[in-house]
């Protein structure tokens, strides 16, 4: 990747609604919007209304504005700009905002999870030495089409090319079999066990399951009670052991926070002592980078799969992949995006022939 103009001739939606005459309206609640709203006001974008599923609205504000139902918009204004506020996982939502992109220009910015900033061109810029590293290191052309595609779509907010780099989670890219030693940080539930299980035959050596939520820990440790050979662990990871504050944001949510209640933090090196592993998932809110510095040991000395979430910083897509290189440079680099709007389901994986059981 050595032609940095071809992204920068693109035209951002932040460009694009910067320089629209039409009415911009965001759709959806919650803490996208209030993103928005914010990077609204920083880039001065002006927003005519918030609006929500026609039935999702009960007379309701939200942060001092109405919401309003699409249909009534589509009623009174010609024509008008959206813009997406929220993920959509499901076909369903996504069929319903492919439906809606037909009839209106939309944008879904590619906002991150965690943390401040967005990928503009100025932050493309600034870091395109890194992300055409990374872009070399890759292994194959699906990753490097998803990771072009990716850019695009950072710059764009277009859903087009983020569609252009879907894989199916079905593909078992790192070849899963019968005997991993499996580390699943982030277990929630037990909803990634149960993927790993479908995907192994049941089969597997042992398995570690980390989750800090102790509701989501009750529920993980009902849903994998039957399982032999697995071991639970209640605490957040990070880059060493101790302890830090977490503030509950409900479902898979919980994050750092001064006013957030203590827990137990582990690191991958700990929990493992001297044995290995053969696989690690991490998909842990913004905290990827911590874990695999947590991880150090096991990854140069075992050089296990790896999984990994690089979507929850706006730096993750090209930070993580070569933190793992540097450490393990035995290691070839895949990316694949599944499909999710925005481009939250973006994994990194890593695989060595190199891996100790």
């Amino acid at each position: 990747m050595t032609d940095i103009n071809k992204f920068l001739s693109l035209d951002s939606y932040i460009e694009v609604l910067k320089s629209t005459s039409d009415p911009i309206f965001i759709y959806g609640m919650g803490d996208g919007c209030l993103k928005l709203l914010k990077i609204f006001n920083e880039y001065g974008i002006p927003s005519a209304g918030i609006f929500a599923s026609d039935e999702f609205v009960r007379d309701k504000t939200f942060e001092g504005h109405k919401i309003h139902r699409l249909s009534d918009i589509e009623d009174q204004v010609e024509k008008f700009t959206i813009v997406l506020a929220f993920g959509a996982g499901y076909q369903e939502l996504r069929d319903k905002i492919d439906s809606i992109e037909k009839k209106h220009l939309l944008f879904v910015p590619d906002m991150p999870v965690i943390g401040d900033g967005l990928f503009t061109k100025k932050y493309l810029r600034e870091n395109f030495d890194k992300i055409s590293e990374v872009y070399e290191l890759l292994s194959d052309e699906q990753s490097k089409l998803c990771y072009e595609k990716l850019i695009e779509y950072k710059i764009t907010g277009l859903l087009e090319p983020l569609r252009a780099c879907e894989s199916s989670p079905k593909e078992n890219i790192l070849g899963l079999g019968s005997d991993e030693i499996y580390v699943d940080l982030g277990a929630y539930t037990g909803d990634t066990i149960s993927g790993f299980l479908e995907t192994t035959g049941g089969n597997y050596k042992a398995i570690y399951a980390v989750e800090p939520d102790k509701r989501n820990f009750r529920k993980l440790s009902e849903n994998t009670a039957s399982l032999p050979g697995i071991k639970l662990i209640n605490a957040a990871i990070g880059a060493e052991d101790g302890v830090t504050r977490v503030l509950k944001g409900g479902g898979r949510k919980i994050r750092r926070s001064d006013d957030g209640i203590e827990i137990e933090v582990r690191s991958v090196d700990s929990i493992l002592g001297n044995s290995g592993c053969s696989y690690i998932k991490m998909d842990i809110e913004g905290e990827e980078k911590s874990a695999l510095l947590g991880a150090e040991e096991t990854i140069k000395k075992c050089s296990p799969k790896l999984n990994i979430a690089i979507y929850h910083r706006v730096g993750d897509l090209f930070e993580l992949p070569l933190l793992v290189h540097k450490m393990n440079p035995s290691y070839k680099l895949y990316i694949r995006h599944y499909p999710y709007y925005p481009a939250w389901d973006t994994n990194l994986f890593a695989l060595s022939e190199q891996i100790c059981n």
